[in-house]
């Protein structure tokens, strides 16, 4: 009798726990990679497929290594001016969200994890830990590979620009 109660005890908590559990994002990091541009360079990004298996859209809303002496999420919107068209690299507003039963997916020329005033450089076939810090899953950690002979799936010929404006060079042509 007294196994039976135990194991009615139990079965009464997993199922008041369940519907808690059912609004909790499961977060999972796909393709991860990193990357600079040169030996010497004082950035780097990271790229990946954030995808959320769970019923609840979450957002990535930071992210920390300590690879650098900030990590900034970053995105590129087409912007015209004076004919030109280019892409203008700079800090995603409200983070990226990441859809319930979706991905979100972080490439060249589109989003990415900034890293600003690398510690060191960034070497091929070595890792970066890094932390994103997501509005209701918490914090994710997953170690990043570096992979500088990667190329970028897609890559268009299209200008791009960094934040300043001051330097423009054809997008496939980028480094990051």
């Amino acid at each position: 009798m007294k196994l039976l109660n135990s194991v009615m005890a139990a079965a009464m908590v997993a199922v008041f726990a369940l519907p808690g559990m059912a609004d909790e994002p499961t977060i999972v990091v796909e393709d991860s990679y990193a990357r600079s541009s040169m030996k010497m360079a004082k950035t780097g990004a990271a790229f990946m497929i954030i995808k959320n298996l769970g019923d609840v859209d979450d957002r990535v809303v930071a992210a920390r290594s300590d690879i650098s002496k900030r990590v900034e999420l970053h995105t590129h919107v087409e912007t015209t001016e004076n004919g030109q068209t280019y892409m203008k690299m700079g800090i995603m507003e409200g983070g990226f969200p990441i859809p319930a039963h979706g991905q979100t997916v972080l490439k060249r020329g589109g989003m990415h994890v900034m890293f600003m005033g690398l510690n060191r450089p960034l070497v091929h076939g070595e890792n970066v830990h890094v932390t994103l810090v997501l509005e209701k899953a918490g914090e994710v950690e997953i170690d990043v590979p570096v992979d500088l002979n990667r190329k970028p799936a897609e890559g268009g010929k299209m200008m791009h620009k960094h934040g300043d404006g001051k330097m423009m060079k054809k997008h496939g042509e980028h480094s990051n």
